[in-house]
């Protein structure tokens, strides 16, 4: 059976943690994100602490500024809809790509991957590993070298986002549902479905996502904080 480890490194788990923080509201847009207190906070020197800070700056979350540090970036609910709407082109692109290009050894790989996992709720670590496997693998089954590379760029960018969405309720359950939706068609050679399939697929973590915030942050998920001072519109 695939097994699913849990973050390896104190970088890895302090980006988490924060990423979590961030996406639930527990760190509004514009927090100044201490380093020295933050290295305390998970009892490590500054140097993972700093590593944590600049990926999750190369993700969109956070904003580094020189002798300003480190604050929570403010991205509007605009902003986040639309870079959702892009990945579940791209996704969708790949679906199909792979559809006709995967190798049997390829395929047989992803199927293998689907068939070994058994979702648990709450189980959150382990079905973002599956998760970020699965479409790893579709990626690369497209045998295009620059689609998967600006596809996997944009899947770090929104990587805390895709990841918030699990916590929501069953959505572990029904994501796992929706990827032996679009291998059942993927195996079946019809890629037009499998795309189709994974576009849906990805508009409904966004729709998950956008239902989490605003359950964790009462009237509003935190995003919406700064999309409304700008005059915009809440996720529907």
């Amino acid at each position: 059976m695939t097994r699913h480890t849990t973050p390896t490194t104190l970088a890895e788990t302090i980006r988490l943690r924060l990423a979590d923080d961030i996406t639930a509201g527990r760190l509004a847009p514009g927090s100044v994100i201490d380093e020295s207190a933050l290295a305390e906070r998970f009892g490590a020197s500054r140097t993972p602490a700093r590593e944590a800070l600049r990926e999750l700056a190369a993700a969109g979350l956070v904003v580094i500024e020189p002798r300003r540090g480190a604050r929570v970036a403010s991205i509007t609910v605009e902003q986040l809809a639309e870079l959702f709407e892009l990945m579940a082109e791209m996704e969708a692109m790949c679906a199909r790509l792979a559809t006709f290009r995967m190798t049997a050894t390829e395929r047989f790989a992803l199927q293998s991957l689907h068939v070994d996992f058994r979702p648990g709720e709450g189980a959150v670590d382990a079905y973002d590993d599956y998760n970020r496997a699965f479409h790893n693998l579709l990626y690369r089954g497209t045998h295009n070298s620059v689609l998967a590379e600006h596809t996997a760029a944009l899947r770090l960018r929104l990587a805390p986002y895709r990841r918030a969405q699990f916590r929501e309720d069953r959505r572990i359950e029904r994501s796992f549902a929706e990827h032996g939706a679009i291998l059942d068609q993927l195996l079946r050679g019809a890629g037009e479905e499998a795309a189709q399939l994974m576009r849906v697929h990805m508009l409904t973590a966004s729709a998950a996502l956008a239902q989490y915030m605003r359950r964790a942050n009462g009237e509003g998920f935190a995003l919406s904080l700064h999309a409304e001072s700008a005059g915009e519109e809440p996720f529907a």
